[in-house]
């Protein structure tokens, strides 16, 4: 049955679209997105024949650089001058899928869970709709030079399966998988999900590297105690990681902070642990690369993660969250502060809140894809081109 499958799945595709290396000793790959229909073939050596070689090694468009298939061993998401964009599985930037971060470099990984939302839900389908809009972005950083996919091997492994009707157990779940995401050497880069996600993942990066440092865009703290008489909810993420010993706070930035509060001192809990809280009207009508070198030299050489909330945007870029507030960044900032990040020790980071149904249009989502990919870029290991 298999070789039949094979068979009629080589027919759906021209033989020079895939794209995908395969890697000595990686975990089986559960499916590789449509440009990996077929089994894969041997890479192309010396021994090989010229005509082979010459075939498999030809640059995707004349004059470029891009590797095809076989001359490279990375992961590289197809050309949409090859591969029409609404192909095959959708994977974030129609990466292959893998079924676990062995082997990787970095991972894409989804954790749709909202039940930890105090306004309006929706988070769970973040990840989805982050995935379909990341059809548009390229492999190359035109604006950095970053080459990711040049650099690290990266795949999408899928999603955390959390229990949509237990909040703690979902953290645990999310707290293992992330155990071994970890421990396989990977760096995950998350598409949530509500901001309760950042707490567990960062209990599972703690426990490898100890406490880390946080660049946190946001419009919230996010440093609540309870809410409903509950201590887990997406307000008090990182309260709980402060007494946990998650957080060097001395090394923990939260950007971006506005809005409505129930205390006339909001940010007085924070300021108490040592964060540095930069609101949002120290951000306005300026550019931020001043701000990232001062936080690039208080972050320093140490472990570090970035969690970036999309309603840190003003919600004209972003309407598709769950708790906007009015006066945001604007995108631009947004590439300024991850950008500012490139040198950092990063160990992980995230992109939350993205709520689909709340934006028809896809551009909340086409906007977190855009700054996952950012980030990707910014990790240890990337060079430019």
């Amino acid at each position: 049955m298999r070789p039949l499958l094979w068979a009629a799945c080589s027919q759906l595709l021209p033989q020079g679209a895939g794209l995908c290396a395969p890697k000595p000793a990686l975990t089986t790959l559960v499916t590789t997105s449509h440009h990996s229909l077929r089994p894969p073939a041997p890479l192309a050596t010396s021994s090989s024949s010229p005509s082979a070689s010459a075939a498999f090694l030809r640059p995707l468009v004349p004059g470029s650089r891009a590797p095809t298939r076989w001359s490279s061993r990375f992961n590289v998401p197809p050309s949409a001058l090859l591969v029409a964009r609404p192909v095959g599985v959708c994977s974030m930037m129609r990466l292959p899928l893998q079924a676990s971060a062995e082997g990787l470099d970095a991972a894409f990984v989804g954790v749709p869970l909202d039940t930890g939302t105090s306004n309006r839900p929706g988070a769970r389908f973040g990840p989805r709709q982050i995935r379909a809009e990341s059809a548009m972005v390229r492999r190359c950083n035109g604006s950095t030079g970053a080459a990711p996919f040049d650099s690290l091997r990266v795949a999408d492994i899928g999603d955390v399966n959390v229990n949509l009707y237990n909040l703690p157990d979902s953290c645990r779940l999310i707290r293992e998988s992330y155990q071994g995401i970890v421990a396989s050497g990977c760096v995950p880069l998350t598409l949530g999900g509500d901001h309760t996600i950042t707490y567990p993942i960062l209990q599972a990066l703690a426990a490898k590297h100890g406490p880390v440092g946080l660049v946190h865009v946001d419009a919230h703290t996010d440093t609540g105690d309870t809410a409903l008489g509950e201590k887990i909810y997406h307000g008090s993420t990182f309260r709980r990681c402060v007494e946990e010993g998650l957080l060097d706070c001395g090394r923990v930035v939260q950007i971006g902070i506005r809005g409505s509060s129930y205390d006339p001192d909001p940010n007085k809990y924070c300021r108490e642990q040592g964060f540095r809280v930069v609101p949002a009207e120290e951000c306005w009508m300026k550019s931020l690369e001043p701000l990232m070198r001062e936080v690039r030299a208080q972050m320093g050489d140490k472990p570090m993660y970035i969690s970036f909330d999309i309603d840190g945007l003003d919600p004209a870029y972003a309407p598709g969250t769950g708790t906007p507030e009015i006066a945001g960044l604007i995108p631009a900032q947004a590439l300024e502060i991850i950008r500012g990040c490139r040198g950092l020790n990063i160990v992980g980071c995230d992109l939350v809140e993205v709520a689909p149904m709340y934006d028809t249009s896809g551009n909340t989502a086409l906007l977190g894809a855009n700054l996952l990919f950012e980030m990707l870029c910014v990790l240890p290991g990337v060079k430019t081109l």
